[in-house]
């Protein structure tokens, strides 16, 4: 069985590089407690832009609750980290998400076994997703994530046979808005489809640790 897609990612922009929109609205003292992050993997805090009537930063874990969940803490509760963009419309568990809370998770890069796949400007990129709300019987609120993956494009294919969706510069209004009407929706599926790989480039990290070892 080939290991889910895109299980680790990481985010090693300085907060001042930070796309702008994810500074519009963030939670108080993100700019001075913000760290650059080498690796996230699920169950981990990710830093998120959602959009319930305007764009607003938050962070939210990686690993999707279900909203009808007894106990989002039970263990034997599988979170999903990665949803297939294939089904998610009719999937019962993503398919309210899919219509009403879209999110944006930012990336430097990605990882596939021992390789990274990143941009060759560095330049951070948006992992399109789902989020979810889990609110206990006190009124406390769990928010939860999942990545979005579909068919790999020439540059993945070699290494995995599913890729992240990521979502170019300039969708991040139409992607994360609450949506109206299926019209809309559909209007993000070309987004879905996949991305072209010009521009970016896939790294051996052990190899590239192995030779920067060795330099010293």
């Amino acid at each position: 069985i080939l290991k889910s897609m895109c299980g680790r990612f990481e985010l090693k922009t300085r907060f001042e590089k930070l796309p702008k929109v994810l500074k519009l609205n963030y939670p108080r003292g993100l700019d001075s407690k913000y760290e650059t992050q080498n690796l996230i993997r699920p169950t981990d805090p990710v830093l998120v832009i959602k959009n319930e009537g305007k764009i607003k930063t938050t962070f939210m874990t990686w690993g999707f609750i279900s909203p009808w969940t007894k106990d989002p803490f039970d263990k034997k509760i599988p979170r999903p980290f990665n949803a297939r963009s294939e089904t998610v419309e009719e999937k019962k568990l993503f398919s309210g998400s899919w219509k009403h809370k879209r999110c944006l998770i930012p990336a430097s890069g990605f990882f596939e076994k021992k390789y990274r796949i990143r941009m060759e400007n560095y330049e951070t990129f948006w992992l399109g997703g789902i989020w979810s709300k889990w609110t206990a019987t006190d009124g406390a609120e769990l928010e939860s994530c999942c990545v979005l993956t579909t068919e790999p494009n020439e540059l993945i294919k070699p290494f995995h046979n599913r890729m992240p969706v990521i979502v170019p510069n300039g969708y991040e209004e139409q992607w994360t808005e609450q949506v109206k009407d299926t019209d809309e929706l559909k209007g993000l599926l070309p987004i879905m489809l996949g991305w072209s790989p010009d521009g970016w480039i896939v790294e051996d990290v052990e190899r590239k640790e192995n030779e920067q070892l060795s330099l010293f």
